[in-house]
């Protein structure tokens, strides 16, 4: 019992070595690998998740003044690009289009007037040329006959000769005045006709806005307008926004930004999701400063006491559409980011991307009925 005794604290100790043996050469061989891991893969990624998602909200608002008699779209529905979201009250609209119709109607018929009295006044000015032509015949037959023509009658033959010439030169001026009217210009170009067809289309234009529609596809958010609410021109009555288009505004740390290029791949993952599903994207631009510096009020570390705050710059980084289709974000979500930062390759000033180009639907303008309605009155008042 004794040896056992004191034999048993020696194994205990050789144990314990054995242990502390074996933890160390966890510990080294864990510390191995880690740095292995940092220096051959994860010193390449910087990762932040103070990232979250942005996109364009587009507004809609009308560029007349009108009361909305019906609405189309309500918050949290999707639309597509075109469709009818709001009506505005088109009576006014309606009466002024006939206006213009009855006034492009009265203007061909004014200038096809205009044309007429240019070809009576040619008529009239030839009839005139004859005329003179026929008292200068007289004239002279009569001075050749000398005493057996009167002074009388001869006087007569010459005021005939001045009356005829008079006669023409009156007619010249008229049709000069005529012609300034039409000369170089048919019916349908004339001024006072083309004048009316702009009125007639500005008309069509203000018809059309009655009638808002979608300009971009996407889901309706912040609508305020209600039925029978009387607007003004630019009141905002709701947004579209085109969640297949939104991209991942990521602020890292401006130490992160040291090998930071455009192009570079980055992994995202969605708080909405967790971790079971990752969107891959690229740096599309590096922002041009931090948030501080565009402040309302920004900071003024020259003056009183400074402390050093490290400054985050934006990222901005584009989703591939198709994960995008399949894993709807919303904005402002949050998300968290790495971006893959071996390659160095590409530019640091700024997005090298070309600007992705929005074009609202806001061609509706009523320009396809306007000439179909122009050219019917041209038809019918014979221009």
């Amino acid at each position: 019992m004794t040896d056992a005794a004191e034999h048993a604290p020696e194994a205990n100790r050789r144990r314990r070595r054995l242990w502390l043996t074996g933890l160390g050469a966890v510990v080294v061989v864990a510390a191995v690998v880690y740095g292995l891991y940092w220096l051959l893969y994860a010193r390449h990624f910087v990762g932040t998740d103070d990232a979250y998602v942005s996109g364009d909200i587009v507004a809609i608002t009308s560029r007349e003044a009108g009361t909305v008699v019906a609405l189309h779209a309500d918050n949290t529905q999707s639309v597509r690009r075109g469709q009818l979201l709001v009506e505005l009250d088109p009576v006014k609209a309606d009466v002024a289009m006939r206006a213009a119709e009855a006034e492009l109607a009265r203007s061909i018929r004014a200038v096809r007037g205009k044309f007429s009295k240019v070809s009576e006044l040619r008529a009239q000015l030839a009839a005139a040329r004859v005329n003179l032509a026929q008292a200068k015949s007289d004239y002279s037959r009569r001075g050749e006959a000398g005493n057996a023509v009167s002074h009388e009658e001869l006087a007569h033959a010459r005021d005939a000769v001045t009356a005829a010439a008079a006669s023409v030169q009156a007619t010249e001026s008229a049709l000069g005045e005529a012609l300034a009217s039409v000369q170089g210009t048919s019916v349908a170009t004339n001024p006072d006709v083309l004048a009316a067809i702009a009125a007639l289309r500005q008309a069509s234009i203000v018809q059309a806005h009655m009638r808002l529609r979608a300009p971009v596809a996407g889901v309706v958010a912040q609508r305020t307008v209600q039925l029978g609410q009387q607007i003004a021109p630019g009141t905002p009555l709701m947004a579209v926004v085109p969640l297949d288009a939104v991209w991942v505004d990521a602020n890292f740390k401006e130490g992160q930004l040291r090998d930071m290029r455009v192009g570079q791949p980055v992994t995202v993952t969605a708080d909405l999701y967790g971790g079971g599903v990752t969107y891959h994207g690229r740096i599309v631009g590096l922002g041009a400063g931090s948030g501080s510096a565009f402040a309302l009020l920004p900071p003024q570390n020259a003056s009183g006491n400074w402390i050093k705050i490290v400054q985050r710059a934006p990222v901005r980084i584009a989703l591939d559409p198709k994960e995008l289709r399949d894993h709807p974000l919303r904005l402002g979500f949050s998300v968290d980011v790495s971006a893959d930062v071996r390659d160095t390759s590409g530019s640091t000033a700024g997005s090298t991307v070309p600007f992705r180009e929005m074009r609202g639907n806001l061609d509706d303008d009523g320009a396809a009925e306007a000439d179909k309605v122009i050219a019917r009155i041209l038809a019918q008042n014979g221009a």
